[in-house]
């Protein structure tokens, strides 16, 4: 399995194809971060990857791991990314 491209790897290489200096594109990351963060609870679209979304996830009930026990897990609010279909069938190779 490949290794993950890390974080810096993926601001250097956005670097060079963009042209911008390295300070530029993480400063570019935290605008974005910023935005997301503040837009989630209407719903964050980033064209052409896809939509940051809250969603509501019901009680259940569930099992401890080790004791086989059943367990209930609480309702909760979670946030969601859903991938553009473009991203999608790029990724899966349904192009």
């Amino acid at each position: 399995m490949a290794k993950p491209m890390s974080k810096s790897a993926t601001i250097a290489h956005l670097a060079q194809k963009t042209g911008l200096a390295k300070k530029q594109v993480v400063d570019l990351f935290e605008h974005l971060e910023g935005l997301a963060i503040k837009e989630a609870k209407n719903v964050f679209v980033l064209p052409h990857f896809g939509r940051l979304v809250l969603g509501n996830r019901k009680a259940r009930m569930g099992r401890n791991p080790q004791t086989g026990e059943p367990i209930k897990i609480p309702a909760k609010r979670v946030v969601k990314f859903r991938l553009a279909k473009s991203i999608k069938d790029a990724v899966l190779g349904k192009r």
